[in-house]
């Protein structure tokens, strides 16, 4: 179940960031003709608030997830009384028969802080890195495979870096629940004790191992997309030919 929650969560995740990022990208910048690539400007702005928007879907399914995991971790004894989840629903419904939407949304503004940042600079790094290693790619989309996986690679390395310390305090605040005495009384209360009892090399811990799989995971992310968008617009294009050409043979 934990398996299939997170898979479900990446699928929907990527296809919502990328659909709004397209949009806004656009939007936060207006005076880009169409036929041009968004400014840097405007992938910046664009992500940033793609991760803001995000934050809504992905705060409850994170939120579920740390929930299962602390569970699979915990090893009941005799004197601890451990709640037992059958899945991610079990999870999901007990937290809002407990809490309510805010204890569904526990965690929501440090999820924006993380991903909103981190958006911004993760989609201007790909742009930008892309661009160096083929210029001219932005506006013809001639790259090769291996500069979107390294540009995608690099793209989500400079994301996790950004945002990693704070990902370490929206795990332990979402980990609390008002069935547990709550440890920290906030963000910044969370940031202090923490770092109070174990050190800043504490908001780095495991960032080693994460950013390895976010450079695989994000170059193979982007590779796909941009794989994908070829594909849709040469089909698109040879349909409209191919309609040029039978309007033509009418006359």
């Amino acid at each position: 179940f934990l398996q299939l929650c997170k898979l479900v969560s990446l699928l929907l995740q990527n296809a919502m960031v990328f659909q709004i990022y397209a949009v806004l990208s656009r939007a936060f910048d207006r005076n880009v003709p169409a036929s041009d690539p968004p400014s840097y400007k405007g992938v910046a702005l664009g992500g940033f608030g793609t991760g803001a928007i995000q934050s809504l879907m992905l705060t409850p399914v994170e939120l579920v997830k740390i929930r299962l995991q602390l569970q699979r971790r915990s090893i009941p004894d005799n004197n601890n009384q451990i709640t037992s989840y059958r899945g991610p629903t079990d999870v999901a419904r007990s937290i809002f028969k407990q809490e309510g939407w805010k204890g569904i949304y526990r965690g929501l503004t440090i999820t924006v802080l993380r991903d909103a940042p981190a958006h911004g600079l993760y989609f201007w790094t790909y742009e930008y890195v892309r661009e160096q290693l083929h210029p001219g790619c932005r506006k013809n989309g001639q790259e090769s495979f291996r500069t979107m996986l390294i540009a995608g690679g690099l793209a989500g390395v400079a994301s996790w870096i950004s945002c990693y310390p704070v990902d370490v305090i929206k795990t332990r605040l979402q980990a609390q629940s008002q069935s547990t005495p709550s440890r920290y009384s906030g963000i910044v209360d969370c940031f202090r004790r923490s770092v109070k009892q174990e050190g800043y090399s504490v908001l780095w811990r495991g960032l080693g191992t994460a950013v390895a799989r976010a450079f695989v995971v994000n170059g193979a992310i982007f590779t796909a997309y941009e794989t994908a968008l070829r594909f849709f617009f040469s089909n698109n294009n040879n349909n409209n030919n191919h309609a040029n050409i039978e309007t033509e043979n009418t006359f």
